[in-house]
């Protein structure tokens, strides 16, 4: 989205208008006219950023550590599927959905799908837009556990309650602190929302499965399925995500709305069958799936309240919604994406493991306390290098380079970098009076940025960095090795070919939108202007075959 205008910026733009369209009055309306719009428009933008950070910031820890507290209570024993206690839960969560006042999802507005002994409990968000709002975002979680545990279910000790607080208890919680958030919202997103608590995930997906089945909504028009278990226990603020490949652009979209909570997002291309997304997933529906890791309490007794993480719960939460409120917003959402089947973990280590680094092309190690003066001194001379061939020994200090001073380190490596051919060098050497002068013929061929990328269909309109080459403009610049790049100088880009092109064209710093470990964030590359016109950066790898 760009961005907004402020009205100091629109008031400055209309003077400027009045002061050179003075001699074009019907000229002047129109334009006049046209900010005032756009005036109205940033304004607009402004009051629902607002009142989508007040639903957000209305998502706290005390209240999600409430309702875990009261779902992961012995009262409950344990929630098991088609037990009292588990009835008890769904009797809670459903009074919950009513004081939000929110209309049921399942048959004949009811918040039950009854089947057999269990019950699905389902609330229904209609969207806005009148085409879109036919297109479904279910977003879900467990609310079933174990009870008092068998052989089959169990850990152990078992004969004892399971009270499930992260399985699934955290889920439940986050859940219903987002249904609660929406309805803050001034006006419902564009998408309708299911919102679903299946039951009997613990004993095969039995609820999400039913639901497949015997749709309160039709299949066909889930536009994805975006499921919540275990997310109570947040370590060091990294989650996992599940399922970004199940639909082109998922990646990015989830980084993007990643701001406030700032987790460490572990993007894993497993899909198993170990949760309810994998039912929608079966069904060739796109499905997201978050969680915050297995820990030596899943499906014991100790898996209780007083270990739960309510902040992490909270940034989790918060992500769930803007998460959530994106994907019911959005133009276009892609549809399933077939490939991710046949992807595995394998697959995906093959993939992201980075390029090995060219060779230097001086071939020599500078002395680190001295570099951290700007000096440039030799320390080692590797043989047969540029360095080596040139003279070069250890002790040498580097005065000039190229003509120019060298009061630098980090730059003389990147101007070495970025040469074609040969240049000179000044060098001071300990023992003799004057400075010596020596010619480095550079092997190789230089860079500009001093990395290479490659390009997935999965993750359109972006760059993976597959390499970054030691002592260039990017790794200066905190470039790391599968890092995304999502725009460049404020602009989207199409694929590779039109990243490089953009990077050709641009003149001076060059602004990066990037995202690892879904943080994104801006970084500020200076190229270096010592090159030739065939200088170019590594381009994209040809694709590898993935597979063992």
């Amino acid at each position: 989205m760009a961005k907004s205008l402020s009205t100091i910026s629109i008031f400055t733009e209309i003077s400027k208008v009045q002061s050179n369209m003075k001699r074009s009055p019907s000229v002047l309306v129109a334009a006049m006219v046209t900010l005032c719009l756009v005036a109205v428009a940033a304004r607009t933008e402004a009051a629902e950023t607002n009142a989508r950070m007040a639903a957000l910031l209305s998502i706290t820890s005390q209240e999600l550590k409430h309702d875990v507290d009261a779902l992961a209570d012995d009262t409950f024993e344990g929630r098991e599927a088609g037990t009292r206690g588990n009835r008890a839960a769904g009797i809670y969560i459903i009074e919950r959905l009513k004081k939000m006042g929110l209309d049921g999802g399942g048959p004949k507005h009811s918040f039950y799908q009854n089947f057999g002994s269990y019950s699905n409990i389902l609330a229904y968000v209609p969207g806005r837009d009148a085409e879109l709002a036919k297109q479904v975002v279910v977003i879900s979680a467990h609310f079933d556990h174990v009870g008092y545990g068998s052989s089959r279910n169990s850990y152990g000790p078992i004969g004892r309650i399971h009270n499930g607080a992260d399985d699934n208890a955290s889920g439940v919680a986050g859940l219903l602190e987002v249904a609660q958030a929406l309805t803050q919202l001034p006006e419902k997103p564009r998408r309708s929302i299911l919102i679903a608590f299946w039951d009997g995930e613990e004993k095969g997906l039995l609820g999400s499965k039913h639901w497949l089945e015997n749709p309160t909504v039709p299949v066909k028009n889930v536009a994805i399925m975006f499921n919540v278990d275990m997310i109570g226990r947040l370590r060091n603020s990294r989650a996992v995500v599940y399922g970004t490949r199940t639909s082109a652009g998922l990646r990015r979209l989830v980084s993007r709305q990643n701001d406030p909570s700032q987790l460490l997002l572990n993007f894993n291309w497993e899909m198993k069958g170990d949760s309810d997304h994998y039912a929608f997933y079966s069904r060739n529906v796109p499905v997201l799936m978050l969680h915050t890791g297995l820990h030596d309490d899943y499906h014991r007794p100790s898996d209780d309240a007083d270990k739960i993480n309510a902040e992490g719960l909270k940034q989790i939460s918060q992500l769930m919604f803007n998460v959530l409120v994106e994907l019911a917003d959005a133009p276009s959402l892609s549809g399933f994406r077939g490939q991710s089947r046949s992807e595995t973990r394998f697959d995906q280590q093959t993939r992201e493991r980075g390029l090995s680094s060219p060779p230097g092309r001086l071939g020599v190690r500078i002395d680190g306390k001295a570099a951290t003066n700007g000096q440039v001194v030799v320390n080692s001379v590797s043989a047969g290098s540029a360095a080596d061939l040139a003279g070069l020994r250890a002790g040498d200090r580097v005065l000039k380079f190229a003509g120019g001073d060298v009061t630098d380190a980090a730059r003389f490596l990147v101007n070495v970098l970025a040469t074609s051919g040969s240049a000179t060098a000044t060098i001071e050497r300990p023992g003799q009076d004057e400075p010596l002068e020596v010619t480095l013929n550079l092997p190789g061929e230089p860079v500009r940025l001093g990395i290479s990328w490659r390009t997935d269909d999965a993750e359109p309109q972006a760059v993976i960095i597959n390499r970054v080459v030691s002592g260039s403009p990017a790794d200066l610049a905190g470039l790391r090795v599968n890092e995304r790049i999502y725009r460049i100088g404020g602009r989207e880009f199409a694929g590779g070919e039109e990243f490089r092109r953009l990077v050709a064209e641009s003149n001076g710093p060059i602004q990066l939108e990037v995202e690892g470990e879904g943080r994104v964030r801006s970084v500020e590359v200076v190229p270096s202007t010592i090159r030739t016109l065939q200088a170019q950066d590594g381009g994209e790898e040809p694709a590898r075959p993935s597979g063992p």
